[in-house]
């Protein structure tokens, strides 16, 4: 019955994350022993002060509709934290509390996009940013950067992508998939272009804040001859190991959190009543002293260097070392056309489609993120995996020349 659905979801793609995802749980069903890394998912459990907010505020009664926006201390509390951890100042009136950062995203490239508008997108990039902006029939137009320049674009190529169609620059640092961080200077001199180009709108989604190997994060917010332009989006989901409570938000010109909350109204209206109590409690914890987060960070960061050194092994794999997030995102253009006899590697998706069927590995192709040429690899899982998973695909790979 296909014919009888709408251009726009016949033309929206799957989730090519979400698909791995799925797959596995249908391996995982059959009783295989599938390693997936192919979820951005901490496998941390929300810590024990967060989940006793959550309980409380059920017992507590929060269980009528809230407010489109998000209850007004919890609007307060995200103030506080900008403040707190960005220098940042902003009024409650400006915050918009959502499901999830995923639809506080698509929020405002719904209330910002009309038809043939563009926003420039570095690549790679997270696979829904590209059908969000489908979705707003806007015209996505994108910045290749390679992995010897660690995923970066740079100003001169941001300034000759503008133009007098552009509506939004849209990216993510921490990066979903390559786990790269701008520095101050480098959001410095994208910056400058901005300020050159205030008809520019930036989209700064910095989900992955609190995953940073590097100290403080940087936000494009932070230069106020481009503050009015920026809106930020984030969320509990990474940091606080929370992404079943689906809570995100963001931060921005008021005239944007009013339409925001204008579409949201009509869509989902409130977030969650438990979740927002939840979050709540996260938010406020300052995370430079919370002994959960530093948990945590140093799992990551062990295990990211424990998945570098592995990956170092692995025959045709090109990688760099991350500064955030929790993803590896190699090239393995080096291993299209090697055979091992019955099948030749012809592309990322194929390699990833052999991989889980043969030795039960989840990953995801770098198709779906604009880069053909690489995987995404996430170890956000326990170190035991992580070494089995690796040497699985070592030793598949051991056949192919």
């Amino acid at each position: 019955m296909q014919q009888v659905l709408s251009n726009r979801i016949i033309t929206l793609s799957e989730s090519e994350t979400l698909a791995m995802s799925k797959k596995s749980r249908a391996l995982e069903s059959q009783g295989i022993n599938v390693i997936n890394l192919s979820i951005g998912q901490p496998d941390f459990f929300t810590p024990d002060y967060i989940k006793e907010a959550g309980k409380k505020a059920i017992d507590d009664n929060y269980s009528t509709y809230s407010p489109v926006s998000g209850y007004a201390d919890l609007r307060e509390s995200i103030c506080r934290k900008l403040k707190r951890d960005n220098n940042i100042s902003f009024k409650p009136s400006q915050i918009v509390v959502s499901t999830g950062a995923k639809q506080s995203l698509s929020n405002v490239i719904l209330a910002l996009v009309n038809p043939g508008d563009e926003v420039i997108v570095p690549s790679p990039y997270w696979v829904s940013y590209k059908e969000m902006i489908k979705l707003a029939e806007g015209e996505a137009k994108f910045i290749e950067t390679t992995i010897e320049s660690r995923f970066k674009i740079t100003p001169a190529q941001l300034e000759a992508a503008i133009t007098p169609k552009t509506k939004i620059f849209l990216f993510s640092s921490p990066s979903n998939p390559t786990g790269t961080i701008y520095t101050k200077e480098e959001l410095r001199g994208l910056a400058d272009v901005f300020a050159r180009n205030k008809h520019v709108h930036i989209l700064s989604d910095e989900i992955y804040e609190l995953i940073n190997f590097n100290g403080k994060h940087e936000s494009i917010s932070q230069f106020e001859d481009v503050r009015d332009n920026v809106i930020i989006v984030n969320g509990v989901s990474k940091g606080f190991a929370m992404t079943g409570w689906r809570l995100g938000y963001i931060a921005a010109p008021q005239f944007i959190a009013d339409a925001c909350e204008k579409l949201q109204g009509q869509v989902t209206s409130g977030t969650c009543s438990i979740a927002q109590r939840a979050a709540l409690t996260a938010i406020d914890a300052d995370p430079n002293q919370s002994e959960d987060l530093k948990r945590m960070n140093a799992a990551f960061l062990k295990r990211r260097d424990l998945v570098y050194k592995l990956l170092q092994e692995v025959p045709g794999f090109k990688s760099y070392l991350p500064d955030g997030a929790f993803y590896f995102f190699p090239d393995i253009s080096e291993l299209f056309g090697k055979s091992n006899g019955e099948v030749t590697i012809t592309g990322a998706t194929m390699f990833c489609d052999y991989v889980i069927d043969k030795v039960y590995v989840a990953l995801v192709a770098g198709d779906g993120f604009g880069s053909p040429n690489c995987i995404r690899i996430s170890y956000a899982t326990s170190e035991a995996k992580l070494i089995e998973a690796i040497k699985r695909i070592k030793t598949l790979l051991a056949d192919f020349k």
